[in-house]
């Protein structure tokens, strides 16, 4: 009986059929608005559409980009892609050219031009994201769920790769600079907007501030600049301290945020958490916590991370996506993107008393925290 009852449940149209398996499909190839979104910023699309004034032809594309003549027809089917994905935007001219033009999306991978084209450049973060040694580890997700042999792995990275994330990138000169590229190019954009959006968290800085895994310090200097009485240190692992450029507004400190922090009235973690399990995350937290003061003396850690569902039910279905997206690719190397439930558990865990949560548009959230 209750099998009849499962296959009149599961009884649909032909057109119901159809469009199922059109829909199934195209979860399938998503993952080609990806690669496609990687090809585009690797060959520098988006600066070749602005050197040309906004406006440019397949023809343009393809001198400016020394594709092989004969992959021209193959641009046309990648720039299809894009613009249908509404990555570039496509004006067809009466006599059958295409003209290609920027979004606000590709606005973001445009490097070339002025300082201010260049402190917007996300293309650094993409390659980040559309990276082969953290796709080939997402093809394991199958593994890694049934496979007895996988729980002596603890990421998804480690079953594909045999190391952890941060002993590639320790080893890899080359994967190394994709991340920190990638991470300087995120702070160089989102920085100066949340110091402006965000008033009331950073206008109460003390005197001084650490910012925990700063890599080269490109956080902390915008603060230094925007708040040129609060003292900004930047902790990370000594070689990558050892490979920072000279500033002189900010201090360099090598060591180890699990061991110690410089004391500060303020430490400051920017995607550090999201990086780990909450084990990890309550030992650095315990961290941070000695080397602030008490909240009366103006105490307090400020993170940068996401929020999923902070938005709540006004959340657009992009936001929405990207931040259970985020979530599994993040699950990689054994990170996790939390729920506001998730966080307080290992603020208090932690030894924490308080905290207050301010949602940013987009796809992270300001979280203070206080002792």
């Amino acid at each position: 009986m209750s099998s009849h009852v499962q296959e009149d449940e599961l009884a649909m149209s032909s057109d119901e059929l159809l469009q199922a398996q059109l829909e199934l499909y195209h979860h399938s190839f998503v993952y080609v608005k990806s690669m496609a979104l990687g090809a585009a910023t690797d060959l520098r699309i988006a600066d070749a559409i602005h050197l040309r004034g906004g406006a440019a032809t397949l023809s343009d594309l393809a001198a400016h980009t020394g594709i092989h003549p004969t992959k021209f027809s193959h641009l046309r089917r990648l720039m299809r892609v894009l613009t249908t994905s509404g990555i570039f935007s496509a004006d067809v001219k009466a006599r059958g050219d295409t003209v290609y033009k920027l979004t606000r999306v590709s606005r973001l991978l445009v490097g070339a031009g002025g300082e201010s084209s260049r402190r917007r450049d996300l293309s650094p973060m993409v390659g980040v994201f559309v990276n082969p040694v953290a796709i080939a580890a997402l093809f394991s997700i199958r593994e890694w769920f049934t496979d007895e042999n996988s729980a002596a792995s603890s990421s998804l990275f480690e079953m594909a790769h045999g190391c952890t994330r941060w002993e590639m990138i320790a080893k890899d000169a080359g994967e190394g600079r994709v991340f920190n590229a990638g991470m300087a190019a995120d702070s160089c954009l989102s920085m100066e907007i949340l110091l402006k959006e965000c008033s009331s968290v950073f206008g109460s800085l003390g005197s001084s501030l650490v910012d925990v895994g700063g890599a080269h310090g490109t956080a902390a200097a915008v603060v230094a600049k925007a708040f040129p009485h609060v003292k900004c240190t930047v902790l990370d692992l000594p070689r990558v301290v050892a490979g920072a450029p000279a500033h002189a507004n900010l201090t360099f400190v090598p060591g180890d945020m699990f061991e110690y922090i410089p004391p500060a009235d303020t430490v400051l973690l920017k995607w550090v958490l999201h990086d780990w399990p909450d084990e990890d995350c309550i030992k650095i937290l315990r961290q941070c916590k000695k080397a602030i003061p008490t909240r009366d003396a103006g105490g307090k850690v400020i993170i940068m991370d996401m929020v999923v569902g902070s938005q709540g039910l006004q959340q657009e279905t992009v936001s929405n996506e990207a931040e259970v997206l985020f979530d599994v690719f993040i699950m990689h190397i054994d990170g996790i993107q939390r729920e506001e439930h998730e966080w307080r558990k290992i603020f208090f865990e932690a030894g924490f008393s308080d905290y207050k949560i301010t949602p940013v548009t987009g796809i992270r959230s300001i979280i203070e925290v206080y002792p």
